[in-house]
């Protein structure tokens, strides 16, 4: 038996565990998908904004292959710096696949980026989502007016977050702390702002039309700044998605939809503006965003004018993009935010290592959409069983699960999680919502134990998540 370890159980890490026990060639492959948090699915479940749910629903797809019997999901497991060692694997997996994604965000690197009030958006999904490391999240939403840096399509996830009124969130599991804290949100204008052009905006179209689409809200154009694109004024030679966003774009410019006026709250898109300072005081905390007004520079770029314009704002949110970061014991390319490999197999000093392998962003970048996981992962589930006969003659020790028990971890196995969805599932109930979303670790951990048989009583674990047993992180 092959015993692989894959390390991260978002898209990627789960279509790597399909691709190594669907095929015929080695029959006999055991996969056990690692991750830190209690819960699977990853971005899946941690990143798609609460009100995709056809997005979201990709979850049930994922679910079949954790639930396949040689595949065998552990939670709560830490890998890295304070965690499992790279070696300590080694010893009790055959080959390990690492698909951690893009852990962090990208930085303007402009003066004030950090001052309070100043976010990355990835940061403000979190806190949305649930993610129990931003329990704590604590966004101004006192503000009047929002700044969203970026035009791709988390910008947008945010901007519509901020626009939603929270009545239609109330159907969604966004965490009960965060729901309340958009229903009380007095954020009127939220601004996108990207430094290049329309035609060159990195959202989907249907991510776009959806601004347009949300009840109370507003979405403004200015039709002299779309002009400065030069593709604006004939789009057909773009990319599909591109020339779709033109034409949405233009029909706003042209008073064809993007809300009927008199909302509530305005999506206010702009173009050809490059962050050149987040302006305010650590005292009080950010007052607006400085940008200096850009123009083509028939390159695909843009270069500055020397014009500048502020836009007032007490809450930004930096959406431009995330990065990878090292892992203990792995190589690293720091320009490219990924480890170095070869189909997939990590080169150490240009030499391909079987028995370490990485799939997904930390593979190629954080690029594409989640269905380009799927090829990615099967290149590199190619390239393992191909050296699964030499892997396979490594004598390991017991089972994964007690060699974690013994050096101390407390993996979180499938009927905890199971055990989490019946607390979510309940904790709903009792708020007179659907499925409502645990946000901080004791309340996953306690429902996981529950789920596990290794607590008491049943029924949702209060407030967020509640206390109990299992401990913090």
């Amino acid at each position: 038996m092959l015993r692989v370890a894959v390390i991260g159980s978002g898209p990627s890490g789960v279509y790597t565990a399909q691709a190594l026990v669907g095929q015929e060639a080695v029959p006999d492959v055991e996969v056990y998908v690692l991750d830190r948090l209690p819960c699977p699915y990853g971005l899946v479940r941690y990143g798609v904004a609460p009100d995709h749910e056809k997005i979201k629903s990709l979850q049930h797809n994922l679910r079949t292959v954790l639930e396949h019997p040689r595949v065998h999901f552990l939670g709560n497991v830490d890998v890295g710096a304070d965690g499992l060692k790279l070696e300590e694997l080694r010893r009790m997996f055959h080959a390990v696949v690492y698909c951690v994604g893009a852990a962090t965000d990208r930085h303007l690197g402009v003066p004030g980026e950090e001052l309070p009030g100043s976010h990355s958006a990835t940061a403000f999904v979190s806190w949305y989502s649930a993610h129990p490391d931003a329990a704590d999240g604590r966004f101004p939403l006192t503000a009047r007016s929002a700044v969203v840096i970026g035009v791709g399509n988390v910008a947008v996830d945010v901007a519509r977050i901020l626009a939603r009124g929270a009545d239609e969130l109330a159907r969604t599991d966004v965490p009960q702390a965060a729901l309340g804290a958009l229903a009380e949100s007095r954020v009127e204008d939220v601004w996108m702002v990207g430094r290049r052009g329309p035609s060159q905006a990195k959202f989907t179209t249907k991510e776009l039309r959806e601004l347009g689409a949300l009840p109370g809200a507003d979405v403004l154009v200015d039709p002299e700044e779309l002009a400065l694109d030069p593709a604006y004024g004939d789009p057909s030679g773009l990319p599909a998605v591109n020339r779709r966003n033109v034409e949405v774009l233009r029909g706003w410019a042209e008073g064809k939809g993007g809300g009927a006026g008199g909302g509530r709250r305005r999506v206010r898109l702009r173009f050809f503006l490059r962050p050149v300072e987040v302006v305010g005081d650590a005292e009080s905390g950010v007052r607006g965003v400085r940008f200096e007004r850009t123009v083509p520079d028939g390159l695909g770029g843009v270069t500055g004018t020397g014009q500048y314009e502020e836009i007032a704002a007490r809450l930004v949110l930096r959406s431009v993009g995330y990065q990878g970061t090292p892992l203990l014991g792995l190589p690293f390319d720091a320009a490219t935010g990924t480890v170095p490999h070869l189909e997939g197999r990590v080169l150490r000093e240009g030499v391909p290592c079987p028995g370490e392998y990485v799939a997904g962003w930390i593979k190629r970048g954080p690029t594409g959409v989640i269905g380009t996981n799927r090829p990615c992962a099967k290149q590199t589930a190619a390239a393992l069983l191909a050296d699964a006969d030499e892997l396979a003659r490594e004598p390991l020790p017991d089972d994964p699960v007690t060699a974690l028990l013994r050096i101390g971890q407390r993996p979180v196995r499938w009927p905890g999680w199971l055990g989490i969805e019946a607390a979510e599932t309940a904790l709903g109930r009792g708020l007179g919502r659907t499925t409502v979303k645990i946000a901080d670790w004791p309340g996953l951990l306690a429902a996981a134990g529950r789920g596990e048989g290794e607590g008491e009583g049943e029924g949702d674990s209060g407030g967020d998540g509640g206390e109990g047993a299992g401990g913090g992180r």
